[in-house]
């Protein structure tokens, strides 16, 4: 839990939407009619990267690495204290080179590219060395937990000093493999669906995606900051919808708010009913005349969408503009100054994110 407000001074996101851009929520939202999973919009490369270094970075490193320079020149934070990351499958791609050669070549005459770039740290890896960073460089593996333990790392490195600004981010990548194997487990639709109908309906399963969002986060606001990060709490397979809410409520308390202090609450709803009931108790019993919205239609299902989430909360507050595809409950707030963050990732890992205009 931070004891002070860390700001968010930039952001740089690659998403299944026109997200990287100019970084607004002005535009329209893309919709996939009849899809099975939702990949991400790439940016041109060649703007942000040195085509031979490209060349030899995955894909998931590409977006990783024009992503965070895409945040750093934001900012205007000339270099990082620290870059600290999470990702929850790491860099899939490249395992399943690595792997696939072993198969084919009797692992014999292996080519060590893919796998010194399929451990879980080779995007921040790559920032640093795309940047010259020498200093804190850390990768959380957590599962659900990923994006909020990197946050949580970054928010203690600026409260101890140790860092004056902090590049944090979360990644995930789909991949047809990945995209089958997962499947057998009945985690995703069994038919196609447009994600914008995602929540339409009582069926079972959701829409994986995948996504990259790095933000600059600092101790002192300056004239870059566009919004602040107030609170952030995790906690483990809770016994029931009841006992979420009172996470809920003793997590405002702690920050000395009411739930009438929230001006919008952005819902990890997925599209699969069984595991949306959290979601559904919420906004009939603790935010019922609360502006309720969603994000994961917009990205789909992985690990690390809370990144997602933060973007979407961080680009609400700066621009004080609330967009209607993200809207579940139809109430229109009277101010947005307070943003929660609700998600959990099969029921197992739950986190808060509190984030507030500067």
């Amino acid at each position: 839990m931070p004891e002070m407000d860390i700001f968010i001074k930039g952001a740089g996101t690659i998403s299944p939407q026109n997200s990287f851009g100019d970084g607004s929520l002005s535009g329209d939202f893309i919709g996939y009619p009849e899809t099975y999973f939702l990949r991400c919009v790439e940016p041109p490369y060649k703007d942000y990267l040195d085509p031979m270094a490209s060349r030899r970075m995955s894909r998931i490193v590409r977006m990783g690495v024009c992503a965070a320079l895409r945040c750093i020149k934001e900012s205007g934070v000339d270099m990082p204290g620290a870059i600290v990351t999470g990702t929850g499958l790491g860099c899939i791609e490249d395992t399943e080179k690595f792997l696939g050669s072993m198969i084919r070549n009797n692992e014999q005459l292996l080519n060590p590219t893919p796998f010194m770039q399929s451990t879980h740290n080779s995007v921040a890896a790559a920032i640093a060395l795309t940047i010259k960073c020498r200093q804190y460089n850390s990768t959380y593996v957590h599962r659900g937990f990923s994006f909020e333990s990197a946050l949580l790392d970054s928010i203690m490195l600026l409260e101890e000093n140790a860092a004056d600004n902090v590049l944090v981010g979360g990644l995930d990548e789909l991949t047809p493999n990945s995209y089958n194997i997962t499947r057998r487990l009945q985690l995703w639709r069994k038919k196609p669906v447009s994600n914008l109908l995602l929540f339409a309906g009582k069926e079972k399963g959701s829409l994986p995606g995948e996504g990259v969002a790095f933000f600059m986060l600092g101790r002192h606001a300056y004239n870059k900051a566009f919004a602040r990060i107030r609170g952030l709490r995790t906690f483990y397979r809770p016994r029931n919808a009841s006992a979420v809410s009172g996470e809920i409520g003793d997590f405002l308390k702690s920050r000395r708010l009411r739930t009438r202090d929230i001006d919008v609450v952005l819902l990890g709803c997925n599209g699969d009913y069984p595991s949306d009931a959290v979601y559904r108790y919420l906004m009939r019993k603790r935010f019922s005349d609360t502006c309720c919205t969603a994000w994961k239609h917009l990205c789909g299902e992985y690990d690390t969408s809370a990144s997602f989430a933060l973007w979407i909360a961080g680009m609400i507050l700066k621009e004080q503009a609330l967009p209607h595809a993200i809207m579940v409950n139809g109430i229109r707030p009277h101010n947005l100054n307070n943003i929660l963050i609700y998600n959990h990732l099969r029921n197992i890992n739950h986190s808060l994110i509190l984030v507030s205009a500067c």
